[in-house]
């Protein structure tokens, strides 16, 4: 494992503890880092809303994304039952599942996973959402990589919760909701950009978030802006 990513990593969740951070970035960041030090194939994260409901959130490639959405359409699957239970669940071979979760076993199989480890994104007794981290092979996981990987989890959790004080779950439901809005627009954002462009969703997904962070912007704001017309992106819609 890469002790220096590793460490850069905790640094930058961190950091937004106190910094007005742009969410859906945040978000992205743990996913890719999830993947990038666990040895993970893919990643991804789905927060509840105001009702309960979860929303994917973010997620490693487009190829988990839509995993996760049809996982919820299901209503069955791992981080369903994680955030549920508030438990960790571990599939180290996803074939063995089918008559638990027979429409999404089936769905993981054919998105080339194998593997799955769904974990809590909790603090103390309330759990706010969950961490899904895919593998293409099965097998047992790691337990330091789990380790590692529930701490990265409560870490970006409590980045969530921060800001709460005596109205604490208003404050969540409209932190959660805004993040919402906000992965509504960077797909729209996306969509057209990737059919402008001609590329592929994750490649105009990397377009926009390093336009925002090359230009130290919120990644909303430039997805706004760029579905909108609102203003001139140099670079970015060519």
């Amino acid at each position: 494992m890469n002790q220096q990513l590793l460490a850069k990593t905790f640094v930058e969740l961190a950091d937004n503890l106190v910094a007005d951070f742009d969410l859906i970035d945040f978000l992205r960041l743990l996913t890719d880092r999830c993947v990038g030090l666990l040895g993970a194939s893919a990643a991804g994260l789905l927060l509840a809303d105001r009702d309960g409901e979860l929303r994917v959130m973010a997620a490693s490639d487009e190829q988990v994304r839509l995993l996760e959405l049809f996982q919820l359409q299901s209503d069955e699957g791992p981080c369903l039952e994680c955030y549920r239970t508030g438990a960790p669940v571990l599939v180290t071979d996803l074939t063995r599942e089918v008559e638990r979760w027979p429409r999404f076993a089936t769905a993981a199989h054919r998105s080339g996973f194998t593997a799955v480890q769904a974990l809590p994104m909790r603090l103390r007794d309330e759990v706010v959402g969950a961490l899904n981290l895919f593998r293409a092979e099965p097998g047992p996981f790691d337990p330091a990589g789990t380790l590692i990987a529930q701490a990265l989890a409560d870490v970006a959790t409590i980045s969530l919760l921060q800001q709460r004080t005596t109205h604490r779950s208003t404050i969540l439901n409209e932190q959660l909701q805004s993040a919402l809005n906000s992965r509504i627009l960077i797909e729209q954002a996306k969509g057209k950009l990737a059919e402008r462009r001609g590329v592929d969703m994750e490649q105009a997904f990397t377009a926009l978030r390093a336009y925002a962070r090359s230009h130290n912007r919120r990644l909303s704001d430039v997805a706004r802006a760029f579905i909108d017309a609102s203003e001139p992106l140099p670079g970015l819609a060519v």
